[in-house]
């Protein structure tokens, strides 16, 4: 083996087309807004509300800076390599293989930990629909995560294999159950801010900021995995209508429309309630709404689109998953099943693997640990793409490109700043976590990918 070895580029020019483009650029903004919206929303706002205070509304925004200028950086590449696999797919072009097997480490940890993570959201206000409607809460043994009263999650196993089963049918029949549900949860986010600015405070804005401005560092960092949207928008681009014209502008689209309704939510949530009684509160959305207006069926409309917001985002997050196996398996780095395709186009399998890995996670591990792995590999592999901008204009100034970064260098350099920021921002554990799993990884590279790469056989 060659030191040189480690860095062999994939040529530009895409592969053949296998996965069938049944998408245009409509179906592909659906699929990022699906991706992201209720995540950092339905789950992750009682655990980021501790943690700064009304000031969350910040961290979202410093979360929304940091996804806007990657989305910039991921919508030139976008353009340039239409390939499926996102992150790992830009990085094998431009950086190499190991860096690029690497960063489809971090993906995989990003989709997999952050779809466990949304399930267990998702058993949250299953059970507050329950007790909305009949007065009764499944028990928290079977109902919670390890960490929070719980043995085994079941709710999120029953979600997560749900969500393969439609997978299965194609990709085709999945986007238009997802876009149907994304207006579903659209509607209800309004309906939330609506009814949470009737009883708006300033006083529950005060203080602002109590826990600083490493309060806002921490809170923006644990949320920021939930603009996972940005990354699962490019990995379906073998299955997208004129990819080179539709991906950039279901990247950016996407983004602006989350990062608006995010911020919108979050006001109007620390202005319904005070931020100390965040902490520990599930399905946060729906007991504000049962709080404030003192009836029942606002917090059953919330639920009922929260339910079908989390079915949505653990759809499209599975797909990613599973189309950057697909990537890895055709070239050579991850076993041949991977890619295996069954007569509907679907990579069986693949999505099979996926969801029992996903179900177990969600049935066993605590939801903190989820959200802050996720936000890591999420991280990670944006500032490596924010990167790859800067290297592929210096060393392929030539490559056609439909879209391009505006203030280059800078908007780059700046989205790399942020990722590193938020990353400075992850607790301790995380890293132990992350390095463990980075391990790991480099073990079965070299143990199997290395030799298995088609790049080795040329």
């Amino acid at each position: 083996m060659q030191l040189s070895d480690l860095f062999r580029r994939k040529p530009i020019g895409g592969e053949p087309d296998s996965l069938h483009r049944t998408m245009g650029l409509l179906q592909l903004v659906m699929l990022g807004i699906g991706a992201t919206i209720g995540t950092g929303i339905f789950v992750a706002l009682t655990t980021a509300v501790p943690e700064a205070g009304p000031a969350v509304t910040v961290a979202f925004v410093v979360a929304g800076i940091t996804a806007g200028l990657t989305a910039l950086c991921y919508a030139e590449l976008a353009s340039i390599i239409p390939a499926s696999g996102s992150a790992y797919s830009y990085t094998y072009a431009t950086l190499g293989e190991f860096v690029a097997f690497i960063v489809g480490a971090c993906l995989l940890l990003e989709y997999a930990v952050s779809t466990s993570a949304i399930a267990v959201g998702w058993g949250q206000y299953l059970n507050e629909l329950l007790f909305d409607v009949g007065g009764w809460r499944m028990p928290d043994a079977i109902a919670q995560p390890p960490g929070a009263g719980g043995v085994v999650n079941l709710p999120a196993v029953f979600l997560v294999l749900m969500c393969a089963v439609l997978l299965l049918r194609g990709a085709k029949e999945s986007m238009l159950v997802n876009a149907i549900l994304v207006v579903a949860k659209l509607a209800v986010l309004v309906f939330f801010i609506v009814m949470a600015f009737t009883a708006f405070s300033a006083e529950n804005l005060r203080p602002f900021a109590p826990l600083g401005v490493a309060g806002i560092g921490a809170a923006a960092s644990s949320i920021f995995f939930s603009y996972i949207g940005i990354d699962t928008v490019s990995t379906a681009a073998e299955e997208v209508k004129d990819p080179e014209r539709n991906l950039p502008l279901g990247i950016v689209l996407s983004l602006v429309i989350v990062t608006g309704i995010y911020i919108l939510v979050a006001l109007a949530a620390v202005g319904a309630q005070p931020w100390t009684q965040f902490e520990g509160q599930d399905a946060g959305l729906a007991v504000i709404l049962r709080n404030i207006t003192g009836a029942s069926w606002p917090s059953l409309v919330l639920c009922l689109g929260a339910i079908a917001s989390i079915f949505s985002i653990t759809l499209v997050t599975i797909y990613g998953q599973t189309r950057i196996l697909y990537a890895m398996s055709r070239d050579g780095l991850m076993p041949h099943f991977m890619q295996t395709l069954d007569r509907r186009g679907a990579p069986r399998l693949n999505t099979i693997v996926v969801a029992i890995t996903i179900a177990t996670l969600a049935a066993l591990v605590p939801l903190d640990v989820l959200v802050n792995l996720t936000s890591m590999g999420t991280l990670i592999a944006f500032g490596i793409v924010s990167a790859a901008v800067l290297i592929l204009r210096r060393t392929r100034p030539d490559l056609p490109r439909k879209y391009k970064v505006p203030l280059f260098p800078l908007l780059p350099l700046a989205s790399v700043g942020f990722c590193l920021y938020l990353i400075v921002n992850l607790p301790w554990d995380t890293y132990l976590l992350f390095g463990l799993w980075i391990a790991v990884a480099c073990a079965f590279y070299f143990a199997y990918g290395f030799r298995n790469s088609k790049l080795a056989r040329r």
